[in-house]
């Protein structure tokens, strides 16, 4: 069964570039991703170098959560983003098949939530699609198709992780792009 999902935000700035983790257990980002953003319970969490709740000085780029627990604790409920726009977050590793960590993409402003994906290198790795083309349906809305079953996402990330965790027609082949 699916844990429900959880809104995790930045409770103070988190510069860019801060890297959180590593990330613990099986890495599956994206596995439960859909088109839909599912409300569910929040969690803030806090940047020690900004942060004026604490009043505390940054210590080695750890950031916290209101109840001071470290980012091993709650980074596994981060959720994937959809595209590219609501992108705050990417999964980075300093080697292949070696650990993984966020690394904050820009400066995370204070209320917003904390969403990631795969950088390009780690999707690679994991053979997850790195693009995603658009077609437009009788609407004029941008809509994406798995080029295996034709089911029809709103988001680019909907569909890579569509096509690599769930389509049964795939059968783990590499992502078709409109030119094959």
């Amino acid at each position: 069964s699916r844990a429900p999902a959880i809104s995790v935000s930045a409770e103070s700035c988190i510069p860019a570039g801060l890297r959180l983790g590593p990330v613990p257990g099986t890495f599956k980002l994206g596995k439960y991703l859909s088109d839909r953003k599912e409300p569910g319970p929040k969690k803030k969490v806090f940047s020690y170098a900004v942060s004026p709740v604490f009043q505390v000085r940054m210590v080695r780029g750890e950031l916290v959560d209101e109840a001071g627990s470290s980012a091993l604790e709650w980074i596994g409920l981060i959720r994937a983003a959809r595209n590219s726009q609501e992108q705050t977050l990417e999964a980075v590793a300093d080697l292949p098949g070696g650990q993984i960590f966020y690394r904050a993409l820009r400066d995370v402003q204070p209320g917003e939530e904390l969403t990631v994906w795969y950088s390009n290198p780690l999707a690679q790795w994991f053979d997850i699609p790195v693009t995603a083309t658009p077609t437009h349906d009788e609407k004029g809305e941008e809509r994406y198709i798995c080029w295996y079953c034709w089911r029809t996402f709103k988001y680019p990330n909907s569909l890579k992780a569509h096509v690599h965790f769930h389509c049964a027609l795939s059968h783990g082949r590499p992502f078709l792009h409109h030119d094959h």
